[in-house]
């Protein structure tokens, strides 16, 4: 059995604001690497097969550098160290929780002048059957769910497909999770039957239907068949509730879909996922009944956060259960995950028990999920770059260098 630190451990490093030079090629799409290969002057005949070398040494060897290509020319080699790297995000800070989770801070290459070291967060929870990685899909959000701590950070910008694989090449580089390869000092690859990235959820940081085409891409990564291989069933991406692109995420990706609903009237919606206010209830749940794929054997993951007399009476469950009424379902319950200056309280963990017997026994699955990696801000819902002040100063200042500049 690994051993883990009841204590949570990080490691900082100093923010970076200098301008990445060259482009990295680690999590683009296939048809990215191809363009880039073509604009190096790779004959249209090689494209295939240098985009296919390309595409093994990323997502199966999880190669970092060039110089590993061992089939690749070297000429080609030499090219592609001279325009582009492997690089991935950065890690700022790693963070490691006394029941296993992992939280990485991630910080971005720069895309402008006012886009300096955006952050995202990504979390690892270990189970024994699984290994799941919980990615983001935007820096910051701008649902402003008042239960959630990621709300409360603005939106910067949505991420690039490359950025949102970015993050699962992050950790697996840090689990060792490639064959013949390795794993980095420091690296935490697990030896007591746990398993290593298995399964991904959309449920960081973002709303990923407010980025649906970069989702769809990244997603297309995830699963190439050739390259990291994972199934589109053990993909779950959660939305509030962004009605229009539910339909489109099911035909065009195939995944799982999970709905952070938390309420079972329109007046608490509104409050609790103020996006309710232009999407209600009703038409939330005609778009999940009519989503592409859904059957018992492909259900929809409700996430219902137990808010303290709020939104946990039993007369709320009957409520739940009579809402769901004839569509495939799997009813998660979350036990609030507190942060600074919430304004919520955890339900009683009796009261939680007795909700999800009532659902239970209405004919639906209700497992509560066990709060993983609270002691250091990673479980659902408290998700926020702790250095976002950090990058506000450093955008003011250079905001200030530059109005200088032009005076």
């Amino acid at each position: 059995m690994t051993t883990l630190s009841p204590v949570s451990t990080e490691k900082t490093q100093p923010a970076a604001l200098s301008v990445a030079e060259k482009p990295s090629l680690a999590g683009l799409p296939r048809a990215a690497l191809a363009e880039f290969l073509r604009g190096l002057g790779v004959p249209e005949k090689e494209l295939r097969m240098r985009a296919g070398q390309l595409w093994h040494w990323l997502y199966v060897r999880g190669a970092t550098s060039f110089d590993d290509m061992t089939n690749v020319a070297k000429t080609l080699r030499a090219q592609l160290s001279a325009a582009a790297t492997l690089d991935r995000p950065e890690i700022v800070r790693e963070q490691i929780s006394a029941d296993g989770t992992r939280k990485w801070v991630l910080r971005l290459p720069s895309r402008s002048a006012f886009d300096k070291g955006a952050e995202v967060e990504c979390v690892y929870i270990p189970e024994k059957d699984r290994g799941t990685l919980c990615v983001s899909s935007q820096v910051g959000c701008t649902l402003n769910c008042s239960f959630c701590h990621t709300g409360t950070q603005k939106l910067v910008r949505n991420l690039e497909a490359s950025e949102i694989v970015g993050q699962v090449l992050v950790a697996r580089d840090r689990l060792g999770d490639y064959p013949g390869r390795t794993p980095p000092d420091g690296a935490f690859v697990p030896n007591d039957g746990g398993r290593f990235v298995s399964n991904i959820v959309f449920m960081g940081m973002g709303e990923p239907l407010y980025n649906t085409d970069n989702v769809r891409d990244s997603i297309g990564v995830l699963t190439d068949p050739e390259g990291l291989q994972l199934s589109k069933r053990r993909i779950t991406v959660s939305t509030s509730g962004v009605v229009p692109d539910i339909a489109r995420l099911g035909t065009e990706t195939g995944t799982m879909l999970a709905i952070s609903l938390h309420a079972t009237n329109d007046a608490l919606r509104d409050v609790l996922v103020p996006i309710n206010k232009k999407y209600p209830i009703a038409q939330l749940l005609q778009a999940c009944r009519d989503y592409p794929g859904v059957s018992n054997a492909r259900r929809i993951t409700f996430e219902y956060v137990m808010l303290k007399g709020v939104n946990d009476s039993l007369a709320e469950a009957r409520a739940l259960v009579k809402l769901l009424k004839g569509i495939p379902a799997k009813i998660n319950l979350i036990p609030f995950n507190p942060w600074p200056g919430s304004i919520y309280e955890c339900s009683d963990w009796e009261q939680i028990e007795k909700f999800s017997d009532l659902v239970f026994d209405a004919g639906y699955s209700s497992p509560i999920r066990t709060p993983r990696g609270r002691d250091i801000l990673a479980a659902c819902g408290q998700l926020k770059s702790d250095t976002e002040k950090m990058r506000a100063r450093a955008r003011l200042m250079l905001e200030e260098q530059l109005a200088l500049g032009a005076d």
